[in-house]
């Protein structure tokens, strides 16, 4: 990205806080004027007294003094406040922003960004951005204040002095600019092997089971040793470089000070400078001192912003692949018969020259249940995503009651559609709150009907605080099966009018599924059910089965019409059989 990109980006985000930016630098702006004056009054204090000395003028001079800098004092407070209030504001924003921004990109997209990456852009790379805005405004507001209030003065006392003490200061911009590129692609790297090092934690945190099950403690123990050791050296080359150019620009802005001293001095003792003169001198360039010191500060807070910009920027810009239509249908789950048309619907995953799903077509009735069954990656899943729209299909290809998918309002499509996926995902919160996490005021009675219609209840109050158990991060505490039933509850709670279980029941034995089945088809409101499994037992009592080979439908039919005739299902259905025989 481009610097008048970066600074159109910052300007985007300081626009909503445009009043309290302006106060703040209006106050900074009055700090100066009164850092200007105060010298002033004691350089006419110094020349009054060195005339005629008197006790109530010293007085009366520290008094004021006094005075104006409490008031400097209680301004550059104000202004600290307003200035670094505006970053946290900022950094409220982008998180607000970024969350929300997630939330409307599809599933692909987290299949290819890790975890660890985007949470260390919302949190470490929003904190730089804060201390971007917060900081760096006041310390460049401050700077330019000080230098453009200060130097007429200066210029007015002395000329020659003025430029004398400032010969120094086209040195230390050039060793500013000399480090500016070195600081940005080292703090560049930093940020990269911090992103590295949580996505290696936020692993192995979810894994930790997994990795005691398989004894791999020194395994992670080494990975993490090394990824933490290329922070650290990310980190010190970077404390480096901050560490040499510090020091220096400290070191020549302390110059100036030196110079004022001794040609100072020199024009004290030929008489051509007035001692209030050279005291005002000095303090002013002790005044710039400071600015001019924090001047590397201020840089790598700019170079830090600039890179969490960059990086932040790669996410908000994103376009949503999957969105509503600009003339997308309302659809109220109340009207939603639940009929599922496939017109020749083909998908291919990116990157890949095998479709996925080679011209399917199907038509589901209202209330139909449907088992979806083949081999493994012949597409079902990718099927069972296609239906909400969790993959970005073509018009024209998906139909619910004759409308195309996607011309319908994704909330309502998704409302209408009750997806329990293979990965049985649980919230770290409580039973009762991961079943009604569709309908967050559902009462505990619904809660409780849902969890018997899943064959889940029984085990539930067994517990000892039944539907209050926490379940732990992704359901730890839960069995397979336990998971898959408390999935199937929540989605149940919904009552949409379309339900699609994506191999639910893998972990619970065929006799549970075909009851659990049953439950389903027997609801006051009949469903239309996608049931994808491998067990061809409870697949056996749908209404109807599709084969699916190669991304293609081989076969429809019930379960007696297609044990009949040769094919993929009639395979599969001895190979069924030999396995019961054995177990």
């Amino acid at each position: 990205m481009s610097q008048s990109r970066r600074l159109a980006k910052l300007g985007a985000y300081l626009r909503p806080h445009w009043r309290d930016t302006t106060l703040g630098i209006i106050a900074l702006f009055a700090v100066n004027g009164l850092g200007v004056y105060i010298p002033l009054v004691i350089r006419s204090g110094v020349e009054k007294v060195s005339t005629t000395f008197s006790l109530d003028q010293v007085l009366h001079y520290v008094f004021i003094i006094i005075l104006l800098s409490s008031a400097m004092w209680l301004i550059r407070i104000a202004s600290r406040i307003w200035l670094f209030g505006v970053g946290r504001q900022v950094e409220f924003d982008l998180k607000q922003r970024i969350f929300e921004h997630l939330l409307k990109l599809e599933p692909s997209y987290f299949a290819s960004n890790s975890p660890g990456d985007l949470i260390s852009r919302a949190t470490s790379d929003v904190d730089n951005i804060r201390r971007l805005l917060g900081f760096a405004v006041l310390s460049l507001a401050n700077t330019f204040f000080a230098y453009a209030l200060t130097l007429p003065v200066m210029l007015g006392i002395s000329v020659d002095l003025t430029l004398a003490s400032l010969a120094v200061y086209p040195l230390m911009l050039f060793f500013v600019y000399l480090f500016s590129d070195r600081l940005r692609k080292e703090q560049t790297v930093v940020q990269e092997q911090l992103s590295d090092i949580s996505e290696l934690i936020q692993e192995d945190v979810s894994g930790m089971a997994l990795i005691k099950i398989y004894a791999q403690e020194e395994n992670e123990r080494r990975a993490f040793t090394q990824k933490n050791q290329q922070l650290l050296a990310a980190n010190l080359q970077l404390a480096k470089s901050r560490n040499t150019l510090f020091p220096l620009i400290g070191g020549l802005a302390n110059l100036s000070s030196l110079v004022i001293i001794w040609l100072g001095t020199t024009r004290i003792s030929a008489g051509t400078l007035a001692v209030g003169d050279f005291l005002a001198l000095l303090i002013y360039v002790e005044r710039l001192v400071f600015p001019t010191a924090l001047l590397g500060f201020t840089i790598t807070a700019y170079q830090r912003g600039e890179v969490s910009i960059d990086r932040l920027e790669s996410i908000l810009s994103v376009t949503p692949k999957i969105q509503d239509a600009a003339d997308a249908i309302r659809l109220s789950p109340i009207q939603v018969k639940g009929q599922l048309t496939a017109k020749n619907l083909s998908y291919t995953f990116p990157g890949v020259t095998t479709p996925a799903l080679d011209n399917v077509n199907f038509n589901v009735a209202p209330g139909e249940v449907v088992a979806i069954v083949g081999a493994i990656g012949a597409g079902k899943s990718t099927l069972a995503n296609a239906l909400p729209r969790l993959l970005d299909i073509q018009p024209g290809q998906l139909f619910l009651d004759g409308v195309d998918i996607t011309k319908i309002s994704l909330a309502d499509l998704r409302g209408a559609i009750a997806y329990v996926p293979q990965d049985s995902f649980l919230f770290s919160t409580t039973i009762k709150n991961n079943i009604r996490y569709g309908d967050p005021a559902s009462e505990q009675e619904n809660v409780e009907l849902v969890a018997q219609l899943a064959q889940i209840h029984p085990e539930i109050s067994n517990f000892p605080l039944e539907y209050e158990t926490l379940v732990g991060e992704r359901g730890i505490t839960l069995s397979g099966g336990q998971r898959q039933r408390t999935a199937l509850a929540r989605a149940m709670l919904v009552d949409a009018p379309i339900l699609i279980l994506d191999d639910a029941l893998s972990s619970v034995d065929n006799q549970t599924a075909t009851q659990i089945l049953k439950n389903i088809s027997s609801g006051k409101r009949h469903k239309t059910v996608i049931f994808i499994t491998h067990q061809l037992s409870a697949a056996a009592t749908a209404d109807r089965i599709f084969v699916m080979s190669n991304g293609k439908i081989a076969q429809i039919g019930n379960h007696l019409e297609l044990v009949q005739q040769p094919g993929l299902y009639k395979s599969l259905w001895s190979q069924h059989q030999v396995e019961e025989l054995l177990h």
